[in-house]
C-alpha cells in the first residue's frame, strides 16, 4: 500500500514538473492572451528565456531586460510573428531566427554589424528595426528580405548607404548617422520607395543621377547635413533636383544661401512703355545703322569733341546720352510756332556753304549732311513725367587732311545752337 502511494505520488510530482509546458500555461514572470500564444515578459531583468512559453507563439516581447545572448534560442517558435528584443544588451541579432517572422525589432542595443546570414533567410519578414545601435557596416544579400517594406538603421554609425536594399521596400529611414557618400547604383531599384530619410548626416552633395530613379517618393528629409554650397561641380544636382521633384522635401539644401554657380549675368532691361513709341524706335534704328556704316576715323582725321546734352529737369525713364559731334555747318534754327506735346521735328541740313562762306576753310572739304531730331513737350500719356527736351543729332564724321583755322570756332556755334534749341 504504501508502495503504491509513492508510486503515485511521484507520477504526481512529473506531472507537475512537466504539464506547464505541454499545455502551454503563461508564465509566472509575463503577461499571456490570445490563448497563451501573445505573451508580454518585457521589464522583467530576465537574462534567460522564462520556462512554460509555447512553440505556437505568434507574439513575443522581451524587450527592456537583460539578455545577452538569445543564439539558438528562438529557433523553435516556428509560428511567431512578431519578436521585440530591443533594450538588451545584444551584441548581434540573434542566429537562427524562426523563418515564421514579419517584424523584428531590435533597437538599442549593442549590435555593431547587420551580417548577412541575420536576414538572408527572412523571406516573409516585413518591418527591420535596427536603430539606435552601433551598427557601422550592414552587409544586405541581393534579391532577399522580398517581403520588406520597412527598414530603420537610424542612429548607429553607417558612413555609407546600404546596398542591395529590397526593391519592394517603401521606407527607409537612415537619419542620424555619419553618412557621407552614396555609392552608384544604390538607389536604382528603389522604384517602390515612398520616404527616405537622410537627416542628422554628413551629406556635403548627393552624387549625380543618385535621386532619378525614384518615381514614386513622396518624402524625403535632407536638414542638418554640412551642404557645401559653394562647390560648383556636386552641389548642384541635388539643388536642381529638389526643385523639379514631386516629394515633399523637409530641409532643402542650401534654402538661405545664394547659388554662386548660378548665372549672375543682369536680366534684360524692360522695354519701357517711352522706348515702345514708333517715334524712338525709329531713331534707335537710324542710330544702329549709322553706327554700322560709318568708317572707322584715320590716324589724319581730327578728334571731334564730344558734348552732353543737359536736361531741364531729370526724367523718371531711363535716359540715354545723346552725343554732338563737331561740324563744319551751322545748324539751323528751329520754326517758330506752337508745338503739339511730344511732337519730333527732322532738320536735314544740306551740304550747301552759301550761309557760312566766310568760315569755309581754305582748302576745300567734303561734308556730310546732318540729321537733327527734336523732341519736345510731353506726351499725353505721362502726365506725371516732367517735361523735358531731348534733342539727338547724328552725323557720319568727315575725313580731312589738315583741321583749318574756323573749325576751331565750330564747338562754341555748337554750344550756342544747342542752347538755342533747348531754350
Amino acid at each position: 500500500m504504501e508502495y503504491q502511494i509513492l508510486t503515485t505520488s511521484t507520477c504526481l510530482l512529473v506531472l507537475l514538473v512537466f504539464i506547464p509546458t505541454g499545455l502551454g500555461i503563461c508564465p509566472s514572470s509575463c503577461k499571456c492572451s490570445g490563448n497563451d500564444r501573445n505573451v508580454d515578459c518585457s521589464g522583467r531583468n530576465l537574462t534567460v528565456l522564462p520556462q512554460g512559453l509555447q512553440d505556437n507563439l505568434t507574439y513575443l516581447n522581451l524587450s527592456f531586460n537583460q539578455f545577452v545572448d538569445l543564439d539558438h534560442q528562438l529557433t523553435r517558435f516556428t509560428n511567431l510573428r512578431t519578436l521585440d528584443i530591443s533594450n538588451n544588451w545584444l551584441k548581434n541579432v540573434p542566429a537562427h531566427l524562426p523563418k515564421s517572422l514579419w517584424e523584428l525589432y531590435a533597437t538599442n542595443n549593442n549590435i555593431k554589424v547587420l551580417q548577412k546570414l541575420d536576414t538572408a533567410y527572412q523571406w516573409n519578414l516585413r518591418v527591420l528595426d535596427v536603430s539606435r545601435n552601433m551598427v557601422e557596416r550592414a552587409v544586405l544579400i541581393n534579391n532577399t528580405l522580398s517581403s520588406l517594406k520597412f527598414l530603420n538603421l537610424s542612429s548607429n554609425k553607417l558612413w555609407t548607404v546600404p546596398t542591395n536594399m529590397p526593391y519592394n521596400i517603401e521606407t527607409v529611414d537612415l537619419s542620424s548617422n555619419f553618412l557621407s557618400q552614396i555609392l552608384p547604383g544604390t538607389l536604382v531599384r528603389l522604384q517602390h520607395l515612398t520616404s527616405l530619410y537622410l537627416h542628422n548626416n554628413k551629406f556635403s552633395y548627393i552624387p549625380d543621377k543618385a535621386f532619378d530613379q525614384l518615381s514614386q517618393l513622396q518624402v524625403i528629409t535632407l536638414y542638418n547635413n554640412p551642404w557645401s554650397c559653394s562647390d560648383n561641380q556636386n552641389i548642384p544636382y541635388v539643388l536642381q533636383w529638389v526643385q523639379g521633384t514631386a516629394a515633399h522635401v523637409i530641409g532643402a539644401p542650401c534654402a538661405d544661401q545664394p547659388w554662386p554657380w548660378a548665372s549672375t549675368a543682369p536680366a534684360p532691361a524692360q522695354p519701357t512703355a517711352l522706348d515702345s513709341s514708333p517715334m524712338v524706335k525709329g531713331t534707335k534704328a537710324a542710330d544702329r545703322e549709322a553706327s554700322a556704316t560709318a568708317p572707322e576715323p584715320t590716324k589724319v582725321t581730327k578728334t571731334h569733341k564730344q558734348f552732353k546734352a543737359k536736361e531741364v529737369t531729370p526724367l523718371a525713364t531711363q535716359s540715354h546720352p545723346v552725343l554732338f559731334p563737331g561740324t563744319d555747318r551751322p545748324l539751323l534754327h528751329l520754326p517758330d510756332g506752337p508745338q503739339e506735346a511730344a511732337a519730333t521735328r527732322t532738320i536735314l541740313v544740306q551740304g550747301s556753304t552759301e550761309g557760312n562762306a566766310s568760315l569755309a576753310p581754305a582748302m576745300g572739304s567734303s561734308t556730310t549732311p546732318m540729321t537733327l531730331s527734336i523732341t519736345s513737350g510731353m506726351p499725353t500719356n505721362y502726365s506725371r513725367m516732367p517735361q523735358s527736351t531731348t534733342t539727338t543729332f547724328r552725323e557720319e564724321e568727315p575725313t580731312r587732311a589738315t583741321p583749318s583755322r574756323a573749325s576751331r570756332w565750330h564747338p562754341a556755334l555748337l554750344q550756342l545752337a544747342v542752347l538755342h534749341a533747348l531754350a
